[in-house]
């Protein structure tokens, strides 16, 4: 199976969250990778994390965010970050993180986290007012649908049983 690392940066280009993933497939929501229990991704330089659950990951094309969807028994169950559009190579997809997310708990409960960093940030990296827009438009759009529509509701789940 290919292995593809995802790479998120921050806006300075500083190295965020990163790991080596798997190619699991594409359709017409975007590019499916996927990691299975015990598997490690790491923050910058920090402390590598391994993690307990297998999770997968969507990278649509030509949308401002991704999404991350975790097996149980992880309270989170769905965690999407508002990104800039993914650039895709055949052995790295790359982002920018803009900070904001919109988070689904397993209990149902939509969480939008993070505003205090996206207002920050929007002094410090200078933010362009389009970006700034778009960012927002995007988390307003998803806390909306994350609950809703697909592929938020059950095509996720075909490739998280790939990866169990």
């Amino acid at each position: 199976m290919r292995e593809v690392r995802a790479v998120y940066r921050k806006y300075d280009e500083a190295l965020h969250w990163h790991q080596w993933m798997r190619y699991l497939g594409e359709d017409e929501y975007g590019v499916w990778l996927g990691a299975p229990a015990g598997s490690v991704s790491q923050r910058g330089d920090e402390p590598v994390v391994t993690q307990e659950q297998a999770h997968v990951q969507l990278f649509p094309r030509d949308q401002w965010f991704t999404a991350l969807f975790n097996d149980e028994p992880r309270s989170t169950e769905i965690y999407c970050d508002i990104t800039t559009p993914v650039e895709f190579s055949d052995e790295v997809v790359t982002m920018i993180d803009l900070d904001l997310d919109v988070i689904k708990k397993r209990d149902g409960r939509i969480i939008i986290d993070d505003e205090d960093e996206f207002a920050e940030h929007q002094v410090k990296y200078g933010y362009p007012a389009d970006v700034i827009a778009t960012a927002q438009q995007t988390c307003d759009w998803l806390a909306g649908v994350v609950a809703t529509e697909e592929p938020f509701l059950t095509v996720y789940k075909t490739y998280l049983d790939k990866m169990r």
